[in-house]
């Protein structure tokens, strides 16, 4: 939730991110006619509240027909307080649900507009020319067309088993994951975080909390039964993780790595990405996540950003880091930036990591604060960034793909595979 604060006080900044987000302006003066109609509702009640008791020293004192005098208009102003209290409680709740419709006021120099309207940052790494290295006669495969001549991917029995958009990770495939999500937690301990495996079904209040259940709540499966959400990303749960708490930041960021099983809906994507695992309904992730003081979050942006380029490195893969558009951030992000792996078999970049500063969004909302140098309390902020995913194997497959359908490993990754150096096809 934004801070009502920045709202009253400079009302501008939050219709401009309004504006650039591509959400209504007007919203803004909603909110403060709510907050206004809150606080004077609040203060009508304080004061009658405060006369009652006043009222009821007066009766106390009083004898014969003054004190039943009194007592009559005690009650009234019982009857009235509590009236008030009913007033300003709605006036409080339609304050907080309009509150609640204005997305993260996003950082300067954000692009303004929609999906398209990236800002490219830069460029890293080559893509492979499969025709110079094998012939113009060579014919990229696919992740998928790699996947199975692995014995990797199983998609077919993935469809059968659960439905369309799952699949089974077999052999190497499974392997492979794993090393990539091992990989990853290494990369987060020595960057200094700590592991957790999380829990993946999550309360309302918690999921609300992250801004998931606002404009994109139809891709999260909810079990109506437990009154339960099944997480998209780990980041769900590390931001809860703190929830009610007061931190103690002096010794620096508070910083987490997730490891846990995803799920999505993929609500309107129908037609597409339904080849192999690019677009899935469960997957797996490691999910960096830090909390840490306003000051200091546009910096650890930029470090989770360094990591998961560390990760891509390790991966061997070319790939853009792209400055998300305001329209495209979702409503807890203040500032997003995606890295896009070249992605062969299509000819265009493919999304494999997002690294996200949500500011005191999260925080506000789930009650994370820190105690300060002078002993003050405050909202911190928190961020979250991919360092690896299931969806890393199709660019990995794809980009280190040879002329026999086998698959180099890149030499980061072989470690994690007893030492093994190419991956090669089930005859």
């Amino acid at each position: 939730m934004i801070d009502l604060r920045l709202l009253r006080d400079d009302p501008d900044v939050v219709r401009a991110s309004q504006v650039a987000r591509g959400d209504d302006p007007g919203l803004v003066d909603q909110v403060l006619a709510a907050d206004a109609l809150r606080r004077s509702s609040l203060t009508e009640f304080e004061t009658v509240r405060a006369e009652q008791k006043s009222h009821g020293k007066l009766v106390a004192a009083a004898k014969g027909d003054e004190k039943q005098a009194l007592l009559a208009h005690g009650k009234r102003l019982s009857e009235q307080v509590k009236a008030l209290q009913a007033d300003a409680d709605a006036a409080e709740q339609k304050a907080t649900e309009l509150a609640r419709r204005i997305g993260n006021v996003i950082e300067p120099g954000v692009p303004a507009g929609g999906e398209d309207d990236y800002v490219v940052l830069e460029h890293v790494g080559t893509p492979r020319d499969f025709a110079a290295e094998y012939g113009a006669d060579f014919v990229v495969r696919d992740h998928l067309d790699l996947g199975e001549g692995l014995r990797a991917i199983d998609t077919e029995r993935g469809a059968k088993v659960s439905g369309a958009r799952f699949y089974y990770l077999t052999g190497i495939g499974a392997r492979l994951e794993l090393a990539l999500l091992n990989a990853a937690v290494d990369r987060a301990l020595a960057a200094g975080f700590t592991p957790v495996i999380t829990p993946t079904l999550v309360k309302p209040e918690v999921m609300a909390g992250t801004g998931f259940l606002g404009a994109h709540a139809d891709e999260i499966y909810r079990l109506e039964a437990d009154d339960l959400y099944l997480v998209g990303t780990s980041e769900v749960a590390l931001a809860g993780y703190h929830g009610g708490e007061i931190l103690d930041l002096s010794g620096g960021p508070l910083r987490y790595a997730g490891w846990s099983a995803c799920y999505r809906r993929e609500a309107g994507s129908y037609g597409k990405d339904t080849r192999g695992i690019i677009r899935v309904h469960q997957f797996h992730k490691v999910e960096a996540f830090v909390y840490t003081t306003v000051e200091d979050a546009a910096d650890e942006h930029r470090r989770l950003l360094g990591w998961e380029q560390e990760m891509l490195a390790l991966a061997e893969l070319p790939y853009r880091v792209i400055d998300t558009a305001a329209g495209d951030l979702g409503s807890s992000a203040a500032r997003k930036f995606d890295c896009e792996a070249w992605l062969p078999s299509q000819q265009r970049y493919l999304e494999l990591t997002s690294t996200s500063n949500c500011t005191t969004f999260q925080a506000r909302r789930l009650g994370v604060r820190e105690r300060t140098a002078d002993g003050s309390v405050r909202t911190v902020a928190t961020l979250n960034g991919t360092l690896a995913t299931t969806r890393w194997l199709v660019a990995l497959l794809e980009n280190h793909q040879q002329q026999d359908g086998s698959v180099r490993v890149p030499v980061g990754l072989r470690p994690y595979l007893g030492g093994l150096e190419v991956l090669e096809p089930v005859r």
